[in-house]
């Protein structure tokens, strides 16, 4: 340990050398999780008053997923010393320059129980004959992936509880209304499993791989940025274990990647698809999804070899973030831009809008381009509310002051601040994305099930099946109607 850290009072020192600071039950189970039941027998000992032990909790499992993990369960043992020694508790709390001086939490009862269970562990071990082990390594009690397979009648968190409830209640439903065939591929685990994703649409040279470089603070293999329409392909850049890209067809059959669904495009999509991996913190919690500029004027007639706004909506469906980046003297919306923005329908509370590298223009030009582009926005998205828009430049120099002017420059900090903190969230409310998104496919899968159901039953069962299936095909709106 750092001479910073106290080892009376760390509580990460604590956890990792100290076992009566670990829940039992979660050493039990070997699933490295604390759930709720677990969680309330626990921190009951605490004495804390319960409003106080639902504020633990609600901190310590900031991205809702049902369960305490090592970190998180350091936060809570964090929390519940403030609260001992009478502080307020609030997310805040967690940044106090004085935490390592507070005291372990207390907690009544705990050395008798763990006594008692060490004690009856023993005497079984005796018991079966089997030679004394040395305590268990708290690597081991924490660990991201469960080392046995979870049964689905035991579940601890809300991504597994919608895994269990899609292989039980959902997919048969799919598979035997053929649902992957017509709207959206079979679910794997790595689509429940996959980081939280935000995807960067715009006209070429509107700063969109820029955006994606200032946020990592460096470059990211296969990177290539210009004033022309550099980017040719669809990139997800996101976490992994050395700088490396991956080609298409080779990220499309990888189980452990969220990305079969992609083969429905064909090869030459995949052949303009690839991954780029490099070890960054946020690409840990975020992964980043650059697509090719959207063409406008003469480039429109040179058609894409595979289904451009396809592929857009099928990454929107996945993504829990749309970011439609705009330049300053690209505000006109072409015919292939529109048609991608109408390909988002259904994911509106996704969709962000930045007015990038708005430092280039004086402070009375932004005035006007921002009324302009609020006025093209209103003929596309067909929506009463006004959008939001984010004013800012990003990247990597400074803001140009002398054409902005000092107030210009506070704006652009504030908006960067407002998004940047929208970004932030993702990780957060990634689990309720996920519990939205699920329902939306059920209710899918149900309004499909039932259109073929009915489609059926106006089959004749013995002849003339080839004229009322035309009939029914001619027919389809007034069908669907019914």
């Amino acid at each position: 340990p750092s001479p910073i850290r106290h080892p009376r009072s760390d509580p990460l020192l604590l956890a990792a050398r100290d076992p009566i600071r670990f829940p039992c039950s979660a050493r039990a189970d070997g699933d490295g999780r604390i759930t709720g039941p677990d969680a309330i027998k626990f921190f009951a000992m605490s004495s804390l008053p319960r409003a106080d032990l639902k504020q633990v909790w609600a901190i310590a499992d900031s991205k809702r997923l049902g369960y305490l993990g090592f970190g998180e369960f350091i936060t809570a043992m964090q929390l519940v010393s403030l609260a001992q020694a009478g502080n307020e508790i609030s997310q805040d709390s967690l940044q106090r320059e004085d935490l390592i001086s507070f005291n372990p939490p207390v907690m009544e009862g705990l050395d008798a129980q763990l006594a008692k269970s060490k004690h009856l562990a023993k005497r079984v071990d005796q018991d079966m004959g089997f030679p004394q082990a040395q305590g268990p390594s708290t690597n081991h009690w924490f660990n991201s992936k469960s080392s046995k397979k979870i049964p689905l009648t035991a579940v601890t968190s809300v991504i597994d509880g919608l895994k269990r409830l899609y292989i039980e209640k959902l997919k048969p439903l799919e598979v035997t209304y053929k649902f992957n065939d017509f709207v959206s591929p079979l679910l794997t685990n790595s689509d429940f499993d996959a980081k939280p994703m935000v995807m960067l649409l715009g006209q070429y040279s509107t700063g969109k791989t820029t955006f994606i470089k200032h946020l990592l603070k460096t470059s990211y293999p296969g990177a290539h940025i210009g004033p022309e329409p550099t980017t040719d392909r669809f990139v997800v850049v996101m976490s992994g274990p050395d700088e490396r890209t991956i080609p298409g067809n080779t990220l499309a059959v990888q189980a452990d990647m969220p990305f079969s669904g992609l083969t429905t495009f064909g090869t030459s999509f995949l052949s303009k698809f690839e991954c780029s991996q490099m070890p960054h913190p946020l690409l840990e919690h975020i992964t980043f999804v650059d697509t090719p500029g959207v063409l406008s004027g003469e480039k429109q007639r040179t058609q894409r070899s595979y289904e451009f706004t396809g592929v857009t909506s099928w990454f929107a469906a996945k993504c829990d973030l749309i970011l439609l980046l705009f330049d300053p003297h690209k505000l006109d919306i072409s015919d292939e831009f529109k048609r991608v923005i109408g390909s988002l329908r259904g994911h509106d509370d996704k969709i962000r809008v930045v007015l990038n590298k708005a430092d280039q223009i004086d402070t009375q030009q932004l005035m006007r381009v921002y009324g302009a582009l609020m006025w093209s926005l209103g003929k596309v998205l067909n929506t009463p509310e006004v959008s939001r828009v984010y004013i800012g430049s990003f990247n990597d120099k400074p803001v140009k002051e002398s054409a902005v002017g000092p107030i210009g420059k506070e704006l652009f900090e504030k908006e960067q601040d407002d998004l940047l903190s929208d970004l932030k969230d993702i990780p957060k409310k990634a689990c309720d994305r996920r519990i939205n998104e699920f329902v939306k496919r059920a209710r899918a899968a149900k309004i499909h099930a039932y259109i073929i159901g009915h489609l059926k039953n106006q089959m004749p069962t013995m002849m003339g099946k080839a004229k009322a299936q035309q009939k029914l095909i001619d027919n389809l709106e007034g069908e669907f109607a019914k």
